[in-house]
């Protein structure tokens, strides 16, 4: 009986017959953690990014002088500039030069706007206000006022207020990485459990010939559990590679594109140490999943 029982515990040929890697459940696994490891990947870039553009336009404020006048618009900007430097929370101020706001709205009007915007199209002058705590709604009613102390063509606006939109589908999108992360991993709990049900079926006349032999539910349940955590650490570390391959080309292109939002979404240190922790938790979550739904099983079948 003990020779059995060390047979039992050794190897788990008797149950479950197959090689390592050589069933479907490591490949179904490695697919699991291949999916999950990119969307936690997007969900940390996009949560990324949001956290660094909220950080760098937070305090910022742009103020526009809208007079078609070159030389008054030129004048109000300067007095615009000269108030609003005054005020108190303002801890830097800059005049946008002309050749940069061409540059802007070139792609919208074509090149050689500087010759096209002198005339017939008006340019309004832009200042950009940078305040030392958050852009609040009483800040830049202060300065709202201020500049309209100077000029009634002056247009005052958080620089936050333009991108919540964008920060709003941006968070959606994390929303839903998050939101299949949980789905796979369910799905990769739901596929242990067929798995580790499928081979109590096959191998039920075993179980109870393990049972009349003094074997308890717990030894078995280790069997199935070591075997599946083989599986799933072979097919985790599979899974993580052809993830990392994917994650590494799709920075390459996104790089290439030179938005600022998306180089801001680059990962970090800590963000690569939690992609290097799916495999691991995948593993604990099947050996987990595999000694209850066994144990459970057992209690039911005898």
């Amino acid at each position: 009986m003990l020779h059995g029982m060390r047979r039992l515990g050794g190897g788990g040929a008797e149950l479950i017959p197959q090689g390592r890697m050589s069933g479907p459940m490591p490949w179904v696994i490695a697919i699991m953690v291949a999916l999950t490891a990119i969307a936690l990947a997007a969900g940390l870039s996009i949560g990324n990014a949001v956290s660094a553009a909220k950080a760098e336009i937070e305090g910022g404020v742009t103020i526009q002088i809208i007079e078609p006048r070159e030389d008054t618009r030129d004048r109000q900007t300067r007095e615009v500039a000269k108030a609003v430097q005054q005020l108190p929370g303002v801890s830097g101020l800059r005049i946008v030069p002309r050749e940069e706001l061409d540059s802007l709205i070139e792609p919208w009007l074509g090149s050689g706007i500087a010759e096209a915007t002198g005339s017939a199209i008006p340019v309004p002058a832009l200042i950009d206000v940078r305040l030392a705590t958050g852009a609040t709604p009483q800040r830049v009613e202060t300065i709202r006022a201020a500049a309209r102390k100077v000029t009634e063509a002056a247009r005052v606006d958080a620089q936050s207020s333009w991108l919540r939109p964008v920060f709003e589908a941006m968070v959606s999108l994390q929303i839903l990485a998050i939101a299949l992360v949980a789905l796979l991993t369910l799905a990769l709990a739901a596929a242990v459990l067929l798995a580790a049900r499928s081979a109590l079926g096959a191998n039920r006349d075993v179980i109870e010939i393990v049972h009349l032999l003094g074997g308890t539910d717990k030894q078995v349940a280790r069997v199935f559990q070591r075997s599946i955590g083989f599986d799933a650490a072979g097919g985790g570390a599979v899974g993580l590679a052809l993830a990392l391959v994917v994650i590494v080309l799709l920075a390459r292109r996104f790089e290439g594109l030179g938005a600022g939002l998306v180089d801001n979404g680059a990962l970090v240190w800590s963000d690569w140490l939690l992609l290097a922790l799916v495999p691991i938790l995948a593993t604990l979550l099947a050996m987990i999943t595999a000694r209850f739904t066994v144990l459970h099983a057992l209690r039911k079948m005898l």
